[in-house]
């Protein structure tokens, strides 16, 4: 089988890196067009949103990844909370607004911590979580007159604040049922201990000591399984993956928010634990008829983002990397590019805010998160940034730790 990746990060080369076990893989930056293959798997939320996934299909060609109608559960955060309410699915307290006094109002009759979240795609960072109404309400007067996020903006759904650890639960979806795949935790913040401004994603780990096959059944069925039923009743044929963000609270597991395509960096973590044949895995949920069921390794897996001085603000690139080939000499250690390109002189140079992904398989996730962070050791940049504690508190339950060999600059 021939599979056609597109998108050009690190969950694309993850998915390259994973689908080539078995199959013959090619890459597209961005449109597929040219290239003929027997499946294509669209990478990032962009293209699904703008409707690449319809225009593949309308040529007949064998697709993962959902069309601009489903797309729209990640494009449109408004849509995606009224799907989340038809469907009887738990989730925050919200509201909806695009003028301000009226988000004021409804900020100002929450308790903290406050979240403010950009209506459209915002590359991961349009949310803000703070213990601050002041700062909260500074945010949505920057989002809605566009300051922030442009037109993205221009709409924010305000949340009551749910406490608990996050969970990411990715489903494969053949439009009618819904596979979960083990389960993975991602870092957000940018600074440890889950300081500083949301990001992309600075971390993550898989599996989650706490999300066993019973919490996983029921994510599927008070969540998945009915928002796929609810796309089902609009004429949605989702075929792809449904990735459900959710925070664990005390009432029960509650989506956060749903994306439509495979985490960053989750799928880093998740996905070179699959067992089987992924791109047969993937080409069955594409035609419609799911039967495989996915099973994984009993290694652990931890990826430790590497990103460039100034994310997520703004990213200084053409900086020279050096040391890729010495980290990936680690033992289970590959390093995935994100934002890293080779030059003219054919170097690796960053061109990109999250730059690499190191990622290692252990035994557990202790030994994963040693093995990555052995690796980081020998990469440098000019203000390469990361966070020396991800994986800590799974690695050693009840005692948070930090890398001893992070030097991590903000």
């Amino acid at each position: 089988m021939k599979v056609c990746v597109v998108g050009g990060g690190g969950r694309e080369h993850a998915l390259a890196h994973v689908l080539a076990r078995t199959a013959e893989v090619v890459r597209a930056r961005a449109d597929p067009s040219g290239i003929d293959a027997d499946l294509y798997v669209i990478g990032p939320e962009q293209p699904l949103v703008d409707g690449l996934a319809d225009r593949l299909r309308s040529e007949g060609r064998l697709v993962f990844g959902p069309g601009a109608d489903g797309a729209r559960l990640e494009g449109s955060k408004v849509w995606m909370k009224q799907v989340l309410h038809d469907a009887g699915v738990p989730t925050a307290r919200h509201g909806a607004f695009d003028r301000e006094e009226p988000a004021v109002r409804f900020l100002r009759s929450l308790a903290a911590p406050y979240v403010v979240k950009t209506d459209g795609l915002a590359a991961g960072k349009g949310v803000l979580v703070t213990e601050s109404v002041d700062e909260a309400v500074d945010d949505v007067r920057s989002k809605l007159v566009g300051a922030s996020f442009g037109d993205a903006g221009r709409t924010v759904v305000i949340e009551e604040g749910l406490r608990g650890p996050e969970l990411s639960v990715l489903a494969v979806c053949d439009g009618r049922r819904a596979v979960p795949l083990a389960p993975a935790r991602d870092h957000k913040r940018l600074g440890e201990g889950d300081t500083g401004p949301n990001t992309g994603g600075m971390g993550a780990y898989s599996p989650v000591a706490e999300a066993g096959p019973e919490l996983v059944e029921e994510v599927v069925e008070r969540a998945v399984a009915p928002t796929l039923a609810a796309l089902q009743r609009l004429d949605v044929d989702y075929r792809g993956v449904l990735y459900a963000g959710l925070m664990l609270t005390a009432e029960g597991p509650k989506v956060l928010e749903y994306n439509v395509r495979f985490g960053d960096p989750e799928a880093q973590v998740v996905l070179p634990r699959y067992a089987g044949d992924l791109a047969a895995f993937l080409a069955e949920a594409a035609a419609g008829h799911l039967t495989t069921e996915p099973t994984f390794i009993d290694d652990a897996c931890v990826t430790v983002v590497l990103a460039a001085c100034g994310y997520p603000v703004s990213a200084q690139t053409g900086d020279p990397i050096s040391g890729v080939e010495e980290a990936e000499a680690v033992p289970g250690v590959t390093v995935f590019h994100a934002g890293a390109e080779r030059g003219a002189d054919g170097g690796l140079m960053t061109v990109g805010g999250r730059v690499l992904d190191v990622t290692a398989l252990g035994a557990d996730v202790g030994e994963a998160r040693r093995r990555a962070y052995r690796a980081v050791d020998h990469i440098s940049f000019s203000g390469m940034q990361y966070r020396g504690d991800i994986a800590a508190s799974a690695a050693a339950p009840g005692r948070p730790e930090t890398a001893k060999t992070a030097e991590v600059m903000w």
